[in-house]
């Protein structure tokens, strides 16, 4: 059994590629190839012209990682741990406590600072995990679907961080199962099954070659959904899924969705053949 097949990526610099598929198809096999955690057994693979196998002490240099649980210490404070990060990069004391100090306030964790971990939320811990992946200043970013286990709230929240970072000039390698978090985030997206590229281009392309349409209905009261669904799913015939998010509205000052999201039913429907 190949976890990978002959798989074939480019990701121009300052720029976001979405690798979307389901569980199994080779998304984090790929991710830990590349960031040097498994050595493939064919094959090559490159990251800004230092190879990964020959030259993997210098690709750790130039890369930081989040994975798809947070690696942080549960028994340490945010800021323990992010000195811990800073450290294990070489770092002087006092830049590790800078840099941490930084992240912190970047990554609005500054006012739980000092709390230990174990008491954060979910999404706390993932903007602390994503931190760490920073805490070196990596030319090259992984983010291994970064959204798993997020409420729609959070998950929001960690698309602006994304945002951001991009902004900056960041170059991302995102992992995710979700087409529309790599419509939100990537500038181009791979489709992986089975360890293969199956499809690829961006969004809109991507749209094009399936066909069909999607419907939104935006809803203020969540307890209106299963309305607006069963609305959605009356068609003439046509295939049709809805799936449920939030459509939060943002704060023009934190630019991080506030407490008045709205609730979304989505009918995504493909055209008969």
């Amino acid at each position: 059994m190949r976890a990978l097949d002959g798989l074939d990526l480019t990701v121009g610099e300052g720029t976001v590629l979405g690798l979307l598929g389901p569980n199994g198809a080779g998304k984090t096999t790929a991710i830990r190839i590349l960031t040097t955690l498994l050595r493939p057994d064919a094959g090559r693979a490159t990251i800004g012209g230092c190879d990964v196998v020959r030259d993997a002490h210098q690709i750790r240099s130039m890369i930081g990682l989040s994975g798809q649980y947070a690696a942080v210490d549960e028994n340490l404070t945010g800021r323990e741990n992010l000195v811990l990060f800073g450290r294990l990069y070489q770092l002087s004391g006092a830049d590790a406590k800078r840099r941490a100090s930084e992240l912190l306030e970047r990554f609005d964790l500054a006012d739980a600072a000092e709390r230990i971990v174990k008491t954060f939320s979910g999404g706390m811990r993932r903007r602390l995990d994503l931190a760490s992946a920073l805490i070196g200043q990596p030319r090259v970013l992984f983010l291994d679907e970064p959204t798993t286990g997020l409420d729609p709230r959070s998950r929001l929240g960690m698309w602006e961080i994304i945002r951001g970072l991009v902004r900056g000039g960041a170059t991302i390698l995102l992992t995710t199962q979700y087409l529309e978090e790599a419509d939100e985030l990537a500038n181009s997206i791979a489709v992986v099954d089975h360890g293969r590229i199956i499809a690829r281009g961006t969004a809109d392309e991507l749209k094009t070659q399936v066909g069909g349409e999607r419907i939104e209905v935006v809803v203020r009261d969540r307890a209106a959904l299963s309305r607006a669904a069963e609305l959605l799913s009356r068609s003439d015939g046509d295939e049709s899924t809805i799936e449920e998010h939030t459509a939060g509205s943002r704060s023009p000052l934190t630019e991080v969705p506030s407490a008045s999201s709205r609730w979304c039913a989505t009918s995504t429907r493909r055209r008969s053949r």
